[in-house]
């Protein structure tokens, strides 16, 4: 949903008079001058995801927003007024792109700050969006592209090159700072990696099938050898929409794969997912996925991906 349809004229007004008293021409870019010694780099992020990585990498040499909240969905978030005073005041916004953040546009457009903007996923190359037709093969969606490329870390280890870069670019003074906390993290990042596939080996590969409540798993499913045999909502967003015939198609083929479970969003609608579940005898199994949690388990990208991949590896062996 564009920004513009949640905006009404006097949320505009107030952020307009916000910018003409003390915002007018504070706005940096990746081509502006170095920082002065003694200011902070003001960086806002979109999703958690991001924020994460960006906060690691960063560390106390910036002073981070994240706009969205942990458990928020990029399609159903509002900007605030304070979000759009810290995006107009940004030096560096940095974003997962692949068109996952839909309001961003409008948001840079009524801030008037379009200069800063840095997507984090740019050179991962994409994987067509997948329409599951629930008869064993997969639709290419030409028109869409999968934008949750943080299932596969090699992704957000693309991400730390990004960031890495800009914030050296952007603010010399902590040269430093940032190269190591990104080398730091990046060893963590391969060390996950290895850990993901020693606990997907546990699985029997006949068992290595997922069932989801919508296509989110592409990237996870591509390096870790898994299968995606159906979806409650066949696509890669759960703004989408299923039918009975669709329902009644993924029930025929839970039962024939003998499908053990259907991993769904921990704020996802389960009503869909529990009628499939109580027919055939799969079981409801919760998972994060379009966001952290505020604390445990999965506070950090890191602990997201561990909590994630331990749920399936139960849910599956």
């Amino acid at each position: 949903m564009k920004i513009t349809t949640k905006i009404n004229t006097g949320l505009l007004i107030f952020f307009l008079a916000i910018l003409s008293v003390t915002l007018i021409g504070c706005t940096l870019n990746s081509s502006s001058p170095p920082l002065d010694a003694d200011k902070e780099l003001q960086v806002v992020t979109t999703t958690t995801f991001v924020g994460d990585v960006v906060s690691i990498i960063g560390g106390e040499a910036i002073d981070l927003t994240v706009l969205l909240e942990p458990g928020q969905n990029p399609h159903s978030y509002q900007p605030a007024p304070q979000d759009m005073v810290k995006v107009s005041e940004a030096d560096l916004i940095f974003a997962n792109g692949l068109g996952l953040e839909d309001f961003l546009d409008d948001l840079l457009s009524v801030t008037g700050n379009t200069d800063g903007l840095v997507i984090v996923s740019e050179g991962i190359t994409p994987r067509e969006g997948l329409e599951t037709d629930h008869n064993g093969d997969d639709e290419e969606q030409a028109h869409d592209q999968d934008p949750h490329v943080w299932f596969d870390p090699n992704n957000v280890i693309s991400w730390t090159k990004i960031i890495t870069d800009t914030l050296v670019e952007n603010d010399p003074e902590h040269t430093e700072i940032y190269l190591k906390n990104a080398a730091e993290y990046r060893e963590d990042l391969k060390i996950l990696d290895s850990w993901i596939r020693e606990q997907v080996a546990n699985i029997p590969t006949e068992n290595r099938k997922l069932v989801t409540d919508h296509t989110v798993f592409g990237y996870f499913i591509e390096q870790y050898g898994f299968t995606q045999v159906g979806a409650v909502i066949p696509a890669i967003t759960t703004e989408a929409e299923t039918s009975g015939q669709q329902l009644s198609t993924l029930i025929d083929i839970i039962r024939e794969n003998n499908v053990k479970a259907i991993f769904i969003g921990v704020d996802f609608d389960p009503s869909l997912s529990e009628v499939i579940a109580e027919d055939t005898g799969a079981k409801l199994v919760p998972l994060y996925f379009g966001s952290l949690s505020q604390g445990a388990p999965a506070e950090s990208y890191l602990t997201f991906m561990r909590y994630n991949v331990e749920t399936i590896v139960n849910a599956l062996k």
